[in-house]
């Protein structure tokens, strides 16, 4: 444990700040186009428009971390499910994969706050009610079905785009585009998370607890269902990371096409 901490840390504070910086601009968008005395809002009266500009400025800020300097270090998970997932495929030591999950919680957390502290009643508002993700009127099982569905693809995607050579470099833009067709087709069911840190750290400020349980345990079964989907289907996953090839360091476990684990320098 120690040993992880003391070598890694920096990994786990870009972590964090990914997390943290995903959030703000969650927040940020949410209260510019949702709060009712928002110029923005009062601008765009659509709500489609606005709920298309939503996810596509979703998905932008990841694709913006996910192949910025720390989520190329990192390898931009953002989410305990996509750790825990690679984790579970024996990509990450546990110990990395803890810190990891513990930064996303205290990033996620972190940004929600920052944004409440200098937004004030826009995050407050009932129309963004700090961007908290719950069921909607079709009720849990549906948003845990939904939850599971798009987790699942997510997962499914960013591991045979990242592990095809040819595609590797692509594997941030469709991660960013899958995010931003979610929440356009998906958020009437559950929000669109797919990721318990997020869910939690929106709850924490806004005292919403409503399907808590199901913002755990939907995305992370959806993406581990997908890990051994794609574990059967093509049998190797070369590193943990969603952008492989740059000067950054790698603290993950590497494979060939044969499962011999090959040095952290290993490149597409």
């Amino acid at each position: 444990m120690f040993a992880a901490l003391k070598e890694h840390w920096p990994e786990y504070l870009m972590e964090a700040a990914g997390l943290g910086i995903f959030m703000i601009s969650v927040c940020v968008v949410g209260a510019l186009l949702e709060y009712p005395l928002s110029p923005v809002h009062q601008t765009i009266r659509d709500p489609g428009l606005r709920t298309v500009l939503t996810g596509l400025a979703r998905g932008l800020t990841a694709v913006g971390l996910i192949y910025s300097p720390w989520g190329k270090q990192s390898g931009a998970h953002f989410n305990p499910a996509v750790t825990l997932t690679f984790c579970w495929l024996g990509k990450i030591r546990a110990w990395d994969a803890c810190f990891y999950t513990v930064a996303h919680f205290l990033g996620g957390l972190a940004g929600v706050l920052l944004t409440t502290a200098l937004l004030g009643r826009w995050m407050a508002d009932p129309a963004v009610n700090y961007a908290v993700t719950v069921p909607g009127p079709a009720g849990q099982a549906a948003a845990f079905l939904a939850e599971f569905l798009i987790s699942f693809g997510l997962m499914l995607a960013v591991l045979i785009v990242s592990n095809t050579r040819r595609a590797a470099r692509f594997t941030g833009l469709f991660a960013g585009a899958l995010m931003a067709v979610y929440f356009v087709v998906e958020r009437s069911y559950s929000g669109m998370s797919m990721n318990p840190a997020r869910t939690f750290a929106a709850a924490v400020p806004a005292q919403v607890w409503t399907g808590l349980w199901l913002y755990f345990a939907a995305p992370l079964l959806g993406m581990v269902v997908a890990g051994e989907v794609y574990l059967v289907s093509f049998g190797r996953v070369y590193c943990a990371k969603l952008h492989h090839d740059n000067d950054k360091r790698c603290i993950f476990h590497h494979g060939d096409e044969n499962g011999r684990e090959e040095p952290t320098g290993f490149r597409f």
